[in-house]
């Protein structure tokens, strides 16, 4: 096969090959801290929103229980995040940050930035890109 980009006529793959390309930049600034890319968006989450339900958790980063209840768990065994029962509700567990984990931020905010400075991309292009993909799955979770 001599023709490299014989899929250039499918959107989805366009989406897929630049999600994995983007999250793989994370590597270089999440790897020595123990992190993953989902690790990464649950944290950047909890900075954001403070304390808050799995649920709420889900919702942000569009990840399904399957995949975020082990994550949390391990988040949690390393000491990074807590997990509390609601004494009230034993279905509704509360994540927050310990001290470790707020030791963080400045690694998530060199995350960020570092993939800022990758995209090649000028802030006012960031924006008006970030705003169509938000229109797209807004336009797709009420499908």
């Amino acid at each position: 096969m001599t023709e490299t980009r014989v899929l250039d006529d499918l959107l989805c793959f366009d989406l897929y090959s630049l999600s994995r390309i983007v999250t793989a930049l994370y590597r270089p600034v999440l790897e020595p801290h123990g992190l993953t890319y989902p690790q990464y968006l649950v944290l950047v989450t909890l900075t954001r929103v403070g304390p808050c339900s799995i649920g709420d958790i889900a919702r942000a980063t569009r990840l399904d229980h399957g995949t975020l209840t082990p994550l949390l768990r391990r988040l949690a065994d390393r000491g990074v995040l807590t997990l509390d029962r609601s004494p009230t509700d034993a279905r509704s567990v509360t994540v927050a940050l310990t001290p470790a984990g707020e030791s963080l931020k400045p690694v998530l905010h060199e995350a960020q930035c570092h993939i800022g400075d990758s995209l090649g991309l000028t802030e006012p292009q960031v924006r008006r890109l970030q705003s169509t993909l938000h229109h797209l799955a807004d336009h797709l979770d009420n499908s």
